[in-house]
């Protein structure tokens, strides 16, 4: 038996990898006359001496036809020549057959490079001739020692995930990196990661691998953690990554964000004499690997709790948007940055905000936790400040506040931290036609509006923050891109803000937008639709009865079509609608307000129908119609007063009015 052993040679001048075989006596203490390589080569030319010998042999004695005398009249020796002509004739066959398929591998494997063309169309580049090798070794092997359909049932993916279990350092790189040349090919790439993700071996040996953090062991790591990646991507793979224990912790393991006392990464001391050259390079890479893990991860629900619960992984997470503001100030000055930082700090924005924009239960304690760790907002806040130049970076910040903003007491920490009002404001009202800052404008009225929501406090500091803010946000409702947040703002700053009397004097220049606001109800977009309306309800709070006759005036509205209008919307949405959840609400609100103003309105909305049509209300309630604020299918907060009490208010002024006629 002749014995080999592949072990890896680093090469001076490259990082690519050889192999060469290791000479093993089979006689101890016998010279090179007993080494399995020249073992091996004598007893192939002994094969090919054989044959070639049974060739001349088997030719020789069929041209001569001398088998001795015969004497056909004896019976025992009728059929020798017919017999040994069959015999010498299979012999040559053999023997010609041996000889044929020899050179004609000899051929395939050293002009036609059979090896090399095989790797080159799988994608394994000039050092994967080794890892072909290796599989045809081991095929041909399964086939002599088990049967033929053994090695036919053998694939280069299923040949990777068994190397990967190898105590062998070298062939778990040979698996890892068959893997990935296959995950990354265009050719291959659906069908290797479909067949990785049903190996649960497989995959809990990648998992596993990405918590090596022994120097020798880097490479075999950066590949385990890119087919995580890829594996990650895939919808049916999401909750099998998760689901293998330890799996949060080793990508966790991936984050380097911690440094030492003199500025360098403590993890780097251990890899200076190996990889001192490249240390920033390998870590700017395990980080953004394990945050595209991450972000990939995030997109289930029952992930992104998992990730919450995993101890110390979301201050990771956050630790990565710290210094990025700095240095997109100092790239502002003139300065340079690193594209690395900057792509590790946008993928770890879009997984905090696919962990903060989490629905139900699960999205309300990871936005508490989020805004829990104290450099969240601050870091938020600088990257809002000098993200002109990045407006990915720039809008990924105002949406994540805008996710965090849901909750109440968050909503409080976000406006109590200094600047962050001042510079969602200042991206509301910028101007300019490109479409990513007109997205940036819009995302920013978002989120005003949302710190808005039942918050005194915010309400403060939007009207104070500036000179004349309400004034500039009457103006921009009738902006075509940002005119719908703007009456979402002023209609939560009016709904909660006019409590304060010091406020309620600001506001008083909302009513300027009153005309504006009245045309659009006649819109037929639902969502302006429900803002104008919603913000109407709001305005006429501002105003005397008088003032509120004068202005429909002005805007060239009589009441009679404004009510009617009103009716009309009503028998529109006879249901619930969860695009507009809170139109009829609105409508019921305005109509109160504006039947307490004058009588006479009351017999108008009586005689268009408004009593069939808030009966209807009555029958088709629902909690969709009770909140504020949604996470999913769960209502956050509620509204202060309830929809059966408004609609049992409308009642009765109609009824009222009914039994004095």
């Amino acid at each position: 038996m002749i014995f080999r052993r592949l072990t890896r040679c680093h090469a001076s001048s490259a990082r690519d990898h050889s192999w060469r075989s290791l000479e093993v006596p089979l006689v101890p203490y016998a010279g090179w006359v007993f080494l399995s390589r020249n073992i091996s080569r004598l007893l192939y030319w002994l094969q090919l001496a054989s044959a070639a010998a049974c060739v001349v042999l088997s030719v020789t004695r069929l041209a001569q036809q001398d088998y001795g005398e015969l004497k056909l009249h004896q019976a025992e020796n009728r059929n020798r020549r017919p017999a040994l002509n069959v015999f010498y004739g299979l012999a040559l066959a053999e023997a010609l057959l041996f000889l044929a398929e020899r050179a004609f591998w000899e051929w395939k494997l050293s002009r036609c490079r059979l090896l090399e063309q095989v790797s080159r169309e799988c994608g394994l580049g000039p050092s994967g001739v080794v890892s072909i090798r290796r599989f045809f070794y081991d095929a041909y092997s399964r086939c002599v020692n088990g049967s033929i359909f053994d090695g036919i049932r053998m694939d280069l993916v299923s040949f990777a995930e068994e190397l990967l279990g190898s105590g062998s350092r070298d062939e778990q790189l040979i698996g890892a990196s068959i893997l990935l040349r296959f995950a990354t090919s265009r050719r291959f790439k659906e069908a290797t990661l479909r067949k990785v993700g049903t190996s649960a071996a497989a995959m809990e040996r990648l998992v596993e691998m990405l918590d090596w953090k022994s120097p020798a062991e880097v490479e075999i790591r950066r590949a385990a953690a890119v087919l995580v990646s890829k594996l990650a991507g895939k919808k049916q793979n999401v909750l099998r990554v998760a689901g293998i224990a330890g799996a949060m912790e080793s990508i966790s393991s991936l984050l380097y964000t911690g440094r030492a006392a003199n500025g360098t990464r403590p993890e780097e001391v251990t890899h200076r004499y190996l990889i001192a050259d490249r240390a920033d390079y390998e870590y700017s890479t395990f980080n953004l690997l394990g945050l595209r893990i991450l972000k990939k991860l995030s997109n289930d629900h029952h992930n992104c709790g998992k990730i919450g619960k995993t101890r110390g992984l979301l201050p990771k997470i956050v630790d990565f948007t710290g210094e990025i503001g700095h240095k997109l100030r100092r790239r502002k000055s003139g300065g340079a940055g690193s594209e690395f930082e900057i792509q590790e700090a946008k993928t770890a924005l879009q997984a905090l905000k696919m962990l903060a924009g989490t629905t139900g239960r699960t999205g309300e304690l990871l936005r508490r936790e989020i805004s829990e760790i104290v450099f969240t907002v601050s870091n938020i806040r600088e990257i809002l400040r000098h993200g002109e130049e990045e407006k990915a970076l720039e809008m990924l910040a105002v949406e994540i506040l805008t996710c965090l903003a849901m909750d109440g007491e968050v909503r409080e920490r976000i406006g109590a931290t200094g600047g962050v009002v001042r510079e969602l404001l200042r991206i509301f009202f910028s101007g300019g036609g490109r479409q990513s800052l007109e997205a940036a404008r819009v995302e920013a009225g978002e989120a005003l509006a949302m710190l808005a929501v039942e918050s005194e406090g915010n309400c403060r500091r939007i009207v104070g923050d500036g000179e004349d803010v309400v004034g500039r946000l009457v103006v921009a409702v009738e902006d075509g891109v940002v005119g719908l947040n703007a009456c979402r703002i002023l209609r939560n700053i009016c709904a909660y803000g006019l409590d304060s009397g010091h406020l309620r004097q600001g506001l008083r220049g909302v009513i300027q937008a009153f005309p504006t606001v009245f045309k659009a109800v006649s819109c037929e977009e639902m969502k302006k639709l429900e803002g104008s309306i919603g913000l109407a309800a709001q305005v006429v709070r501002l105003m005397s009865h008088s003032e509120f006759a004068e202005e429909l005036e002005r805007a060239g509205i009589s009441g009679t079509e404004l009510i009617q209008r009103m009716v009309l919307i009503l028998q529109r949405y006879n249901n619930p609608s969860t695009m507009v959840p809170r139109i009829r609400r609105f409508v019921i609100e305005l109509s109160i307000w504006i039947m307490q103003s004058d009588e006479k309105f009351i017999k108008l909305f009586d005689d268009f129908g408004m009593m069939r049509e808030l009966s209807n209300v009555v029958d088709t309630t629902s909690d969709l119609e009770c909140f504020i604020v949604f996470s999913g299918s769960v209502g956050l907060s509620r509204h202060r007063t309830s929809m059966s009490s408004l609609v049992d208010t409308a009642l009765q002024f109609i009824k009222r009015a009914e039994s004095t006629h």
